[in-house]
């Protein structure tokens, strides 16, 4: 039997938060911690992106390698220390998925269209990770117009983020150390795609399954 508030796959929880309570939540966390340490870690990342895509512009693959590599393990350890520091607030649950987009989105982006020693990203790739994103903010931002709703990490999506920046990672490195494993490149980029395409069904399957629950809930007290 499924805990409650977990769905079939057991790894994910859904629930409906009237604007009221959402607002009032925000207003507590504001009050009781303005500015936590993992925040400030999440903020960090955001802080580096500009400085990975100035990187890939100019050409230093060792330095944008030394600098995401950095960014990315600033990924784990904001969500560590929010955990040890019991730091948990909705301000971080915000910032932590749009830091980790914007890195993996202004990388990929930027290797689309700058000139790079190996391997080129094909534009068709930036446009389908962009696509999904966009639609799962309209998802999201339905999901809120109607009453918010709750979506964790799914174990999916989690891999997905870090595969993405494995593969940003290992590129880094093959630029650097001029290495050209082509089957690599074309498994990895495949592997990639099926990830993403996967996770993004996913994610559009519980965002409409939950706006699917507001409307019977709104329904019934009618």
């Amino acid at each position: 039997m499924n805990e409650p508030g977990k769905g079939r796959e057991g790894h994910y929880r859904m629930k409906k938060i009237s604007i009221a309570k959402l607002r009032a939540r925000f207003a507590r966390n504001v009050r009781e911690r303005r500015i936590t340490v993992s925040n400030v870690i999440t903020v960090v990342r955001m802080v580096l992106v500009p400085f990975v895509v100035c990187a890939m512009i100019a050409g230093w693959w060792g330095t944008a390698f030394v600098v995401f590599s950095v960014a990315a393990m600033t990924d784990a350890l904001d969500g560590f220390t929010a955990r040890l520091l019991n730091e948990r607030t909705l301000l971080g649950a915000c910032l932590d998925p749009i830091a980790d987009k914007l890195l993996v989105l202004s990388c990929f982006a930027t290797l689309s269209f700058v000139q790079t020693p190996l391997f080129v990203i094909p534009s068709w790739f930036v446009w389908v990770i962009l696509t999904k994103e966009l639609v799962l903010v309209a998802l999201a931002a339905y999901g809120l117009s109607r009453g918010y709703i709750e979506i964790c990490p799914t174990r999916l999506g989690k891999a997905t983020m870090f595969a993405q920046i494995l593969f940003i990672t290992w590129l880094f490195a093959c630029y650097f150390f001029h290495w050209l494993p082509v089957k690599t490149y074309y498994v990895a980029l495949g592997t990639l795609l099926l990830l993403v395409s996967a996770s993004f069904v996913q994610y559009a399957r519980i965002g409409l399954r939950g706006t699917r629950k507001v409307k019977k809930c709104r329904g019934g007290r009618s």
